[in-house]
């Protein structure tokens, strides 16, 4: 439930409603006149005849009255419609279904990567921006990078974005703060990427420009099948980078949540290792790691 405060004004016809967050950029000013078709609260403000104006900005909601009523008749069910509206549109235009996020955070096995999931697909693919330099084609990524200044890293994947922190700051302290301004930017329908997103099938083809041989397949599709699913879900990637025939050796490129995890190397040398010796023993020996 949003919090919504009842304060008064030095106009004895003017009750502001302030909540705890901003509402719109700039200000709005409606009247009996007004199209608030895109506008539920207003329309609801409205039904009651008393209302005579309605203006909105930063983070509170005024209401101008007739003088047939006194506020303290009604005062406490306007703000009860004030508080069930903002829930409903916390940007108080109508959202469309189709603009709806709901994001939450989720924890990595990387201390410094935090993981926020959305409840819309956000791409097809993946993208990285590995500095906030590189984040121009990346709208979304641009905006995180722009607002935090703790940010060094962003990986957009599906249905989540991961961002990485330097150790200015702890996660307990930022994440609220992240989620709403992901939040926030998807719902007001910011582009997320104006570069074609990497594939997931195969994304290594567009970092070294090859097929991948005979072999280097049967370890990819290995690592699709029993690795793949529980590394994205906790925020990250990883893929075949090059295998070396001769010394068996099998290096991996790490990206998102993965890259510089400390758990990364022995979470190759225990478990993925382990899996690719079991199930291709005549093909690796060993496993090592290329932070992406």
């Amino acid at each position: 439930m949003r919090t919504v405060l009842i304060e008064p004004t030095e106009n004895p016809k003017v009750m502001k409603f302030v909540t705890d967050y901003n509402l719109i950029p700039g200000s709005l000013e409606l009247d009996r006149t007004s199209d608030v078709s895109e506008i539920p609260l207003a329309q609801e403000l409205f039904n009651y005849p008393f209302v005579e104006r309605i203006f909105i900005t930063a983070n509170f909601v005024a209401v101008a009255k007739q003088d047939t009523v006194e506020w303290e008749h009604v005062v406490e069910s306007l703000k009860n419609i004030v508080e069930d509206e903002l829930l409903a549109n916390p940007r108080i235009y109508l959202q469309k279904k189709k603009e709806m996020y709901q994001i939450y955070a989720e924890m990595t096995p990387n201390p410094n990567v935090m993981k926020f999931v959305s409840s819309k697909l956000l791409m097809e693919g993946f993208v990285e921006v590995k500095t906030k330099e590189a984040a121009e084609e990346v709208p979304l990524a641009q905006a995180i990078f722009k607002e935090f200044d703790f940010v060094t890293e962003v990986f957009i994947s599906d249905n989540f974005v991961a961002v990485t922190r330097n150790h200015s700051v702890e996660w307990h302290q930022v994440m609220m703060t992240v989620r709403a301004l992901i939040a926030d930017y998807l719902q007001n329908g910011g582009e997320i990427s104006k570069i074609e997103p990497q594939k997931h099938e195969n994304p290594v083809e567009k970092i070294i420009n090859r097929d991948y041989t005979e072999d280097e397949q049967k370890i990819s599709d290995i690592l699709n099948e029993y690795v793949a699913p529980a590394v994205e879900n906790d925020g990250g990637k990883i893929s075949l980078m090059e295998y070396d025939q001769a010394s068996k050796t099998a290096k991996m490129l790490l990206q998102g949540a993965c890259s510089g995890c400390p758990s990364s190397t022995a979470t190759l040398k225990n478990g993925i290792e382990n899996i690719l010796k079991q199930f291709v023993p005549d093909l690796v020996e060993k496993v090592e790691a290329v932070n992406g």
